[in-house]
């Protein structure tokens, strides 16, 4: 009887060290969530919402789809194929650059203190706002920007390069640039917890540090690329201000679109396409975790 009260007892202070974080999360995230998709099946006039279900904002996303009596993709569809490429493109640098830097201050920095001011050092970028450091390539990769004057003056370009600035690349740039730090955090904090004595003994066995990175680190530091994939897939899927601006307000994106239908006040499309990114973003999500059990490898 005694066992059975102090269990009882110890969950529910377990339960009440939970309530508060709880009623947070579910106040300023699953009731906000809600709202969104009831608003979603709401309709809208000129004027007001008006709170009757239908459905008709989610076929007016779909209109055309999946190809226009044109033959070319509706605009949804190549919306969020432009999205993917750039959550794709991003993942993949971002990954790269993760991965190396990460690796660089596990393995070749060898005192804790050089590694948390290195570790510092990368998020330096972080004490600035997002909007600024993305305002500060406009100088570099302009058309009269720093770039273009430095590969004139060396000779390498008689006229200066468009595409550095305003479009795709440089929207990948600025994504690379806010987001790379998501991916080194979780891949650094898993290469830490590499067990030393495994990277002696494949070297023991004659593997080259090249094969070490493939048959040991990577394998070992999956749980930490997950993660960060995680992170940046999210973030850019979700993202319109770094497409709004390195993108000169011309090239689309979901997260764009749904900003522009909500300042327009067409609340009940946005919410719709709102609630069809989270769909999507969730689809990734699900099919990034089913490549890790993070619960067991964390």
């Amino acid at each position: 009887m005694k066992n059975s009260t102090r269990a009882s007892r110890t969950a529910l202070y377990a339960w009440l060290q939970a309530a508060p974080l709880t009623a947070v999360f579910v106040l300023f995230f699953v009731v906000p969530l809600l709202l969104i998709l009831m608003v979603s099946f709401w309709q809208a006039t000129e004027y007001e919402l008006i709170p009757a279900f239908t459905v008709q904002s989610y076929a007016d996303v779909f209109t055309g789809c999946p190809v226009t009596a044109d033959g070319d993709l509706c605009v949804t569809f190549k919306t969020y194929l432009s999205t993917l490429r750039f959550g794709v493109l991003t993942w993949i640098v971002t990954a790269l650059l993760g991965f190396s830097i990460a690796y660089f201050l596990a393995f070749h920095v060898k005192t804790q203190l050089m590694q948390m001011v290195l570790f510092i050092v990368c998020t330096v970028p972080f004490w600035t706002s997002n909007v600024i450091r993305m305002i500060s390539w406009v100088p570099l990769l302009g058309r009269n920007g720093l770039v273009n004057q430095g590969l004139q003056g060396a000779g390498l370009i008689d006229t200066p390069i468009e595409w550095l600035l305003f479009s795709e690349f440089s929207v990948v740039l600025a994504f690379v640039h806010l987001y790379t730090m998501f991916m080194i955090v979780p891949i650094f904090n898993t290469l830490m917890r590499i067990d030393r004595s495994l990277i002696e003994a494949a070297r023991d066995a004659g593997a080259t540090p090249w094969q070490t990175v493939r048959h040991v680190v990577l394998p070992l530091s999956r749980t930490g690329l997950i993660i960060g994939s995680i992170f940046v897939v999210a973030l850019v899927m979700g993202d319109f201000v770094t497409v709004g601006v390195m993108g000169g307000q011309q090239i689309a994106s979901v997260g764009k679109i749904i900003q522009v239908q909500a300042s327009y006040l067409q609340f009940p499309l946005a919410a719709a396409n709102a609630v069809i990114l989270l769909a999507v973003v969730l689809m990734m999500i699900a099919t990034l975790m089913r490549l890790v059990n993070l619960r067991k490898e964390l």
